[in-house]
């Protein structure tokens, strides 16, 4: 399936889910009504930002729009190379590809190739759940800051951090940095 295709089936899911109209997740997410359309439509790649603040106004992680839909059929435990989703962010060039299968699990592994001189960032919002992640950087050097905390990762390294801050990803580097991403989604207790 089309990575465009497979987020706007899940936003459109997720909002029906909700009971929330164009105007409702527009007002929520602070992303306006008519790109929430062109998105649901999958006539638009969405930035990484845009995606994270409709994630956020839908209760859910970034990670749960490129899942596939509750009621398809079972999916595979195993996730082929060639059948991971790939996502490339439209601002910053940073390559996004979903290497767990689609079965439902409070962990997610992705892999991120992150250009050189890029900077993403993603406000802090409210989830139905919380969420930690690792970053493991493979390659490169990555500058990675949250809340008021900042931290220069080079291959090797390893971060924990959690989903409730403000983040923001920096290759200060000359070369693309790749890194593995861990998330795990816990319920509030």
């Amino acid at each position: 399936m089309d990575i465009n295709k497979l987020i706007a089936s899940r936003v459109l899911a997720l909002r029906d889910r909700r009971g929330l109209s164009l105007t409702a997740l527009a007002e929520r997410s602070g992303v306006s009504r008519s790109n929430i359309s062109l998105i649901e439509r999958g006539e638009s790649s969405a930035t990484a930002t845009v995606l994270d603040k409709l994630a956020g106004a839908l209760g859910v992680t970034l990670a749960a729009l490129f899942e596939a839909e509750e009621g398809e059929p079972v999916p595979s435990p195993l996730q082929r190379a060639a059948g991971q989703p790939v996502w490339t962010d439209p601002a910053s060039g940073y390559v996004r590809r979903q290497l767990s299968p689609s079965v439902r699990s409070p962990l997610q592994l992705v892999e991120v190739v992150f250009p050189p001189g890029q900077r993403v960032s993603y406000e802090q919002v409210v989830r139905e759940a919380d969420v930690h992640q690792q970053v493991w950087l493979l390659e490169g050097v990555m500058d990675i800051s949250a809340g008021g905390q900042q931290w220069r990762l080079e291959a090797g390294d390893c971060l924990a951090i959690r989903e409730d801050q403000h983040i923001s990803y920096f290759n200060p580097g000359e070369q693309a940095a790749r890194y593995l991403v861990g998330l795990v989604t816990l319920p509030f207790a």
